[in-house]
């Protein structure tokens, strides 16, 4: 038994070869494969090389076909592609200045002039006088576009490009071209007729296509005096009114939705000085008018109450140059400057207030005020009540409550605005007003299109373009 169990089977002799030859069949198996996919590859780059091009060329036909066949859709659609990129240009309000006639513009400067005895024309100029916006405006779109830089419209010389059209007429300056009013002083006989040229200037405007097409809605008129084209507004009222505010102007005729309001051209110096009270002695300053009519008489009410308070000066004074001198020295040396109103609400002692920084005191519940979407007037001005400021000791009493870091603040908010009031600033009251006027554009293209199709109106009604002004007496600020 042990013996068998010692027995073991024989060895092979190819048994121990066996390894070597797997190794060697293993090695020329992967040879084969290596091999085989290097010819795959080169096979499929040499057919992809030589085919490409026709593949390329066949995809750019369907591509152009497709494309072509799209552009064909997309114009049948009459479908807007993607907008061009525009310039900056282009994206403004465009407007179209008349040249009106000579009689309307520079033919009143000249009046003007030959009223008062000039006997040489070719060196009058534009007189300085509270309402001479009209003449900025006319400076602005009278200078290339090189030089409007920042103006929120753009001049086109094509009428049939325009958003809108100026009417450049010198409203304002025509009623104060005779020295006098006819019949008030003896030997004062008009040479110039105001009511002849608003008369003339309707008479032209309605001969005009651009004016007739859309009944003068998208055209643009200064008439800043409270009295300007007074005659004829009835027939000029559809369109945007830059205006001092509405004090002579029905609710048919002008609004805050349809018009503008604009500043009066200051009359007193820009202060330059710092901000402080160290200089500002006076507590109170007023020169001006004392008796005017409507809601001016107020004035002569406030003279009685204060010409006798200490550190006030309140004094009757009218429009000259002696008179701009005292008044400048008054508002750049004074914490406050009354602004009681005028014949109408507004004065032009507001804007002499600001620029010189002298707090406004505003005495003048119907006011309106220029740029008052962007201008909050609480933080540089403070307002009192017509029936308040009667009161005895009223109005003294609440200034000198004012801290002295009030009064600052006060100086400070001015003097971040006072850019707006001022129309020779490159920067300044114009680009504001081109402003306003281009945010009406919308307004003034929805009346255009509403009047091309019938409305019944009740001429007893206020046009729907209109807004009644402030009504409501406004509360004391302080």
């Amino acid at each position: 038994m042990s013996e068998r169990l010692k027995i073991r089977t024989p060895k092979s002799p190819n048994s121990s070869k066996l390894p070597r030859m797997m190794a060697r069949k293993s090695s020329l198996l992967k040879q084969t494969l290596i091999f085989s996919a290097c010819t795959i590859l080169i096979i499929y780059a040499f057919f992809n090389t030589f085919l490409s091009s026709s593949t390329a060329a066949a995809a750019t036909g369907i591509s152009a076909t497709t494309s072509s066949l799209f552009a064909e859709q997309i114009s049948r659609e009459n479908f807007q592609g993607f907008p061009e990129k525009s310039t900056e240009n282009e994206k403004k309000v465009r407007v179209f200045i008349y040249d009106l006639p000579k009689k309307f513009t520079t033919g009143i400067i000249e009046n003007h002039a030959l009223a008062r005895g000039s006997s040489d024309l070719s060196k009058v100029s534009y007189p300085g006088h509270q309402h001479m916006g009209e003449w900025y405006m006319y400076l602005d779109l009278s200078r290339p576009d090189l030089d409007r830089v920042g103006s929120p419209v753009v001049k086109v010389n094509d009428p049939e490009e325009a958003d809108l059209f100026y009417v450049p007429v010198f409203s304002s300056l025509s009623l104060i071209v005779n020295p006098a009013r006819a019949g008030t002083v003896p030997g004062s006989d008009p040479v110039y007729s105001d009511e002849k040229m608003q008369e003339e200037l309707v008479e032209w405007l309605e001969e005009q296509e651009y004016w007739r097409r859309n009944n003068g809605r998208d055209h643009v008129v200064f008439a800043g005096d409270p009295n300007a084209l007074y005659r004829v507004l009835d027939r000029v009222k559809n369109a945007v009114l830059l205006l001092s505010d509405f004090g002579r102007v029905r609710s048919d005729q002008g609004s805050l939705i349809k018009d503008v309001i604009v500043p009066y051209s200051h009359r007193i110096n820009v202060y330059n000085g710092d901000i402080g009270v160290e200089e500002r002695k006076t507590l109170l300053f007023f020169m001006g008018n004392r008796y005017r009519k409507d809601g001016g008489k107020i004035r002569d009410l406030l003279f009685q109450m204060l010409e006798k308070e200490e550190d006030v000066v309140i004094r009757h004074g009218t429009q000259s140059r002696e008179n701009r001198r005292t008044a400048t020295r008054g508002m750049h040396t004074s914490k406050f400057c009354l602004n009681p109103a005028g014949d109408t609400p507004s004065a032009c002692r507001l804007f002499d207030s600001i620029v010189s920084l002298c707090v406004p005191l505003i005495v003048s519940d119907s006011i309106e005020l220029p740029f008052e979407d962007v201008i909050d007037y609480r933080k540089i001005a403070i307002f009192v009540d017509t029936e308040s400021s009667l009161k005895p000791g009223y109005l003294v009493r609440m200034l000198r409550a004012v801290s002295t870091e009030k009064i600052l603040e006060y100086q400070k908010q001015m003097r971040e605005v006072k850019r707006y009031f001022v129309y020779s600033d490159s920067n300044g009251t114009v680009n504001e007003i081109w402003r306003e006027v281009a945010q009406k554009l919308p307004l003034i293209q929805l009346m255009i299109n509403r009047d091309k199709r019938l409305v019944k109106k009740d001429s007893t009604e206020p046009d729907c373009s209109c807004l009644c002004t402030n009504q409501s007496a406004h509360i004391t600020s302080l």
